[in-house]
This record gives structure tokens, C-alpha cells and sequence, in this order.
């Protein structure tokens, strides 16, 4: 999980308990599984002794950090920050102790103690301390000379560094942790403690994790993976991480989890002996998904997924909530009739048919129901069942499978 760490860092960490923090613009009102790559080291460090310290940018959030980004960032107002922040607040106690007397994690926003700082005060205080010539050295900063970066971006990286002059005055922190885009940021932090208190401070940074296959990692088709079940739903979260490949199992596991060194060892022989049962990618799945979420919604999860995968039943299908069902069967061609056509029964040749073309002609269906290939709601069905609305899941949907593979849902208006 190490990327770039600054000399004298280990030695200080064994010799000392230390105050370490990671820093997270509020840029949404959720975090995603890219934050959890630092925030995995913050649980680490807290595992080893160490005290947490979790910064929410809502002062840095309002500026927006150029770090390889190519454009600049839309700014938050007060307000849209306020609300990501308690978002972020509720996400967090899944993976740090808050309550710990001796080493309890700390959630801190950077706008309390940035709010009433003027802005002639802070240049004559900070801004004296750091050249511009060392602030265009930095990588991030360099990036964007060509495409323009502003000069309320081009200062960011004083305003982070002022957070860990704070920290270290107010909560003797001595170790910034991030991302290793974050490298820049972080040092110059240190460089501020060094010129302005003649303190010492360290660096530590984590790799960022991309895929085997070069994509970012935590990206979908749809966007970012979200720890908010509002915006990636407990199984949509799950299909994610038993969509991994291999190789890159491997590599989460030891850093999204906190199983030992023994345990992944034997799980990668288990998964090598039989690669095809996804050992790796199960046990990785099963831990992220009860952490973020829970056991239970872990469990429904995985009950959809066999519903999806043809072992389910028409018991464990009208047990899905509305959302676990809609997001299960996302993307599957739907279909809507009128409520009344099950209010007074109806059968599947005619509703396949005439209201819902799921089928081209009825000699078509009376040839499947023959062969036995056609479940509504996992249940075979023949064509002289009269359907109603007694058999909807959720009071709403029929699910028509076709076959093996091929579904379709049917929607009452």
C-alpha cells in the first residue's frame, strides 16, 4: 500500500503513537471506493496504535484541488458542502473507531478553522514561507501550466499545507497520509511546519489503484462506485468486486480488506486449485460489501444474484425489495400494461403477446410452455394459468424468462 514515503517516517511511526490524517474534499455527498484506499490506511494505522485524524475539506473544497486534473473543478457552495460533509460523516464509523478513549478517530473540517483566517493575514502569515518557484516545481501544479490553471487552484496547495501547520500546532500531528497525487500537497505541508516552526513532519503516500486492464479503478460504465446504496445499490456494489479479475483480486484484497497474511495466502491456493469457483473474488466481495453496507444486505445481494443466475425461487424473488429487484434486473428489456388486464386475469399467450411483445406470435409461446421454457416469476407456466395480480412481486412486476438466460419484466400501470 506504500507508494512514496519520506526517510525517517517508519522510524518515527515505531518509535512514537502518532496523529496522522487524510484529507478528502467534499466534492459529493458520498464517498466512493477510491477513498478507500486511504482510508483502508487510516484503519491500519489505527489497528497499529496510531490515532486518526480525517480531514473534510470544506474550506479546500470551496477552492478545488488541480492535482492532474486536467480541468478546473465546478466550486461548492457553503451549503452543497455542509450536506456532503454529514454524508461523509455517517460512511466513515463503518471503518474507523470514533469511541476509542486512547486513539479514537477524529472527523475535523478545515473550514472551521479556515473561515475566519483574513485574507491578508494568511498571505503575510503563509504565504511568505513558500516561493512561487517552489510551488510551480510541484508535478500537479506543472501539468496545467500549459492548459492554464487559476490562481485560486494554483494556491491550493498552500491552504492544504496551512491544514497540516494547523494539525501539528493544535493535535501534534507529524504524518500526512493520501493518494500519491497527493505527494506534492503533502510536502509542501511539511516544508510550511519546517520554515515557519522548525518542526519535523513526514510523508506517506499509497499508490493510485488502476485495473489490470489500464481503466480507473472504482469507474463503471455508469460512473463511480458509490458506498451510498442511493446511488450504487448493495448489489450492484457486490457484482463489482466479483467482476474482478484475477490478478486484480489479488491486489485488493490485501488492501480492501484486513485479513492476514496467512489468510490471503490460502485463499489464493483454494482459488488456484479452482479458479472457476472465484474464491479470491467471493472473499473479497463478501468482506467490502458487509463492511460498507451489512451481513444482511450482503446476503440479500447474493440471493438476487442467484435469482439472476437461474437458482432462485419464486419465495426468494417476492423477498427482494423494490430497489434490490429494480437494480437486478436493470438494463432487462420491461414492458408496461394496465393493471386492470390482471384485475381481471389474463393469460400468458395473450399478455405476451397482445399487451407486452415479448413474443412474435402465440404459436411461438405455446411452443416454449411446451418445451417447459417459460417462467413468470420463476415458476414454469402453461398456457391455461390465468394470471392476476396476486402473482405480481412488489404489487408491480411479473419477471418473464424466456429460456435460460433471457428476461423481461413486466410493469402494471
Amino acid at each position: 500500500m506504500i507508494q512514496d514515503i519520506m526517510p525517517g517516517t517508519e522510524e518515527y511511526l515505531n518509535a512514537h503513537m502518532v496523529s496522522a490524517y487524510v484529507g478528502i474534499d467534499p466534492t459529493a455527498d458520498s464517498l466512493h471506493i477510491g477513498h478507500l484506499v486511504s482510508i483502508m490506511m487510516l484503519r491500519h494505522l489505527q489497528e497499529a496504535g496510531h490515532k486518526p485524524l480525517l480531514v473534510v475539506g470544506g474550506a479546500t473544497g470551496m477552492i478545488g484541488d488541480p492535482s492532474f486534473k486536467s480541468d478546473e473543478r465546478k466550486l461548492l457552495t457553503v451549503e452543497e458542502i455542509r450536506h456532503n460533509v454529514e454524508g461523509i460523516r455517517k460512511q466513515l464509523s463503518r471503518f474507523l473507531d470514533f469511541e476509542n478513549p486512547v486513539n479514537g478517530a477524529e472527523l475535523l473540517n478545515n473550514y472551521d478553522w479556515m473561515k475566519d483566517y483574513l485574507f491578508l493575514d494568511f498571505i503575510r502569515d503563509i504565504g511568505k514561507h513558500i516561493t512561487v518557484n517552489y510551488m510551480m516545481a510541484k508535478d500537479s501544479v506543472k501539468k496545467r501550466m500549459e492548459t492554464g490553471i487559476s490562481f485560486t487552484e494554483f494556491s491550493y496547495q498552500l491552504l492544504q499545507g496551512y491544514d497540516f501547520l494547523h494539525l501539528y500546532r493544535e493535535k501534534n500531528c507529524r504524518l500526512q497520509m493520501g493518494g500519491s497525487d497527493q505527494w506534492g500537497n503533502i510536502t509542501t505541508g511539511s516544508e510550511l511546519i519546517r520554515r515557519v516552526e522548525g518542526g519535523e513532519a513526514f510523508a506517506l503516500t499509497c499508490p493510485l489503484i488502476t485495473k489490470s486492464d489500464g481503466k480507473k479503478f472504482g469507474k463503471t460504465e455508469k460512473g463511480n462506485v458509490w458506498l451510498d446504496p442511493q446511488k450504487t445499490s448493495a448489489y450492484a456494489f457486490l457484482q463489482f468486486w466479483l467482476n474482478c479479475s484475477d490478478e486484480d483480486s489479488k491486489k485488493f484484497i490485501r488492501i480492501f480488506t484486513l485479513k492476514t497474511k496467512e489468510e490471503i495466502e490460502a485463499l489464493e491456493k483454494e482459488h488456484e486449485a479452482a479458479p472457476h469457483l472465484r474464491i479470491l473474488q467471493k472473499a473479497l466481495a463478501e468482506d467490502i460489501t458487509v463492511r460498507v453496507h451489512s451481513k444482511a444486505d450482503y446476503d440479500a445481494a447474493v440471493d438476487a444474484s442467484n435469482i439472476l443466475f437461474g437458482k432462485g425461487t419464486r419465495e426468494s424473488l417476492a423477498a427482494l425489495s423494490e430497489q434490490m429487484f429494480l437494480s437486478v434486473f436493470e438494463g432487462v428489456p420491461t414492458f408496461k400494461v394496465s393493471r386492470t388486464l390482471l384485475e381481471t386475469g389474463i393469460s400468458p399467450v395473450d399478455l405476451l403477446t397482445e399487451h407486452a411483445a415479448v413474443f412474435a406470435s402465440k404459436g411461438e409461446i405455446r411452443r416454449l410452455i411446451k418445451e417447459g421454457g417459460l417462467s413468470i416469476n420463476k415458476t414454469k407456466t402453461d398456457e391455461n394459468t390465468l394470471l392476476g395480480t396476486q402473482d405480481t412481486i412488489n404489487q408491480k412486476y411479473l419477471l418473464v424468462q424466456k429460456g435460460k438466460k433471457n428476461y423481461f419484466v413486466i410493469v402494471l400501470q
